[in-house]
């Protein structure tokens, strides 16, 4: 998974070091320069009584200074050209300029003018501060489980997204998820306009074990929805998971249907779904989901294909939003709560 991201971020995180590297061994070079001495005067100066002179440092105290404490300051000129490459490895593998920025931003305020400690590994020094870029970028994602736990049951789940990219399919592996997690659940099948839809999110639920809750092919999916709710009510269910329609941003009145379904449903979770695979496109239609109807959460579908990487970062930071899950391959089990540690350790090969 990111593998294209992974291989060009572990060039920029060697370029970055090389250039630190450069910076010590150009400061080092300066500092042992031993300055020639001066010439003697002519005629000795007569000697003066003076105060016994202070105890000088022992060897190795002197020694700890020179190691220990002697400190390199990075410059900007010496990581300009490969903040350069790390900017063109970034928006290459799809990431929005604007998280590109704000990386670039904090990758930068992190080594420049940093006081790094000669024996301080560089390596260490610049992975922090890619890890500490893109954490900042990815923020803290969402533990679904742990929402659940502490919220009111049913908890009532709205998801939506654009035709064709696996919303339906994410409903039913959240589904699995939760079932295996121990939670009860129920599903709505609100995508009653699209041929094949109630079918299909049917046959899902029949196959991981999960009540649908349906209507005829047309119907109101405001009135599916809201009877769904009342199914988990009266059952003492945990979740509800409502599916709905794929719907195109830019599809006004499709839009006003889905606020009129949020506004019946009152849901607690809006979990916007797209493909990862769509990259700077998956970032515009969320960032018009979230000003339209609003987004809580986003599930990327497809991750394992995306060798770009970039809609996870680009998403997270665009529209201020927690990524909640990757769905990662056809099967059920094949969607992986998104924790952005373990994603940012992957992409710099760390702990490896």
């Amino acid at each position: 998974m990111f593998g294209g991201l992974r291989e060009k971020l572990m060039a920029a995180r060697q370029r970055l070091g090389g250039s630190i590297e450069a910076a010590v061994a150009k400061a080092e070079t300066e500092e042992g320069a031993v300055p020639a001495p001066e010439s003697p005067s002519p005629v000795a100066a007569p000697p003066q009584k003076s105060p016994s002179p202070p105890s000088t440092p022992s060897f190795v105290e002197r020694v700890r200074v020179l190691i220990t404490e002697r400190e390199l300051i990075v410059s900007e000129n010496d990581l300009d050209e490969a903040l350069s490459e790390l900017e063109m490895t970034l928006l290459e593998s799809d990431v929005a300029l604007p998280a590109t920025d704000a990386i670039i931003a904090s990758v930068q305020k992190n080594l420049v003018g940093r006081h790094r400690k000669i024996g301080e590994s560089v390596d260490a020094l610049v992975v922090n501060a890619l890890k500490g870029a893109l954490l900042d970028v990815l923020g803290s994602g969402f533990d679904l489980k742990e929402y659940i736990t502490k919220h009111e049951r049913p908890v009532k789940i709205l998801f939506t997204g654009v035709n064709g990219t696996g919303k339906t399919t994410t409903v039913a592996k959240i589904g699995y998820y939760l079932k295996k997690e121990g939670f009860t659940v129920v599903i709505g099948a609100g995508d009653t306009y699209r041929a094949g839809a109630i079918e299909q999110i049917s046959v899902h639920a029949e196959r991981i074990g999960i009540k649908v809750i349906q209507h005829q092919e047309g119907a109101d999916p405001s009135a599916v929805l809201f009877d769904a709710v009342q199914y988990a009510q009266s059952h003492k269910l945990d979740v509800v998971l409502a599916d709905t329609a794929g719907r195109f941003h830019n599809k006004a009145n499709l839009m006003s249907q889905l606020e009129k379904i949020k506004r019946v449903m009152k849901p607690d979770l809006v979990v916007y779904v797209d493909e990862a695979v769509a990259g700077n496109d998956a970032v515009t239609r969320a960032f018009e989901f979230d000003k339209t109807v609003g987004a809580d959460a986003v599930v990327l579908t497809k991750a394992d294909m995306d060798s770009r990487g970039g809609a996870a970062i680009s998403i997270a930071h665009t529209i201020g939003k927690p990524l909640m899950f990757l769905g990662v391959g056809q099967a059920y089990d094949d969607i992986l709560p998104f924790e952005p540690a373990k994603v940012v350790d992957e992409l710099l090969d760390c702990g490896t």
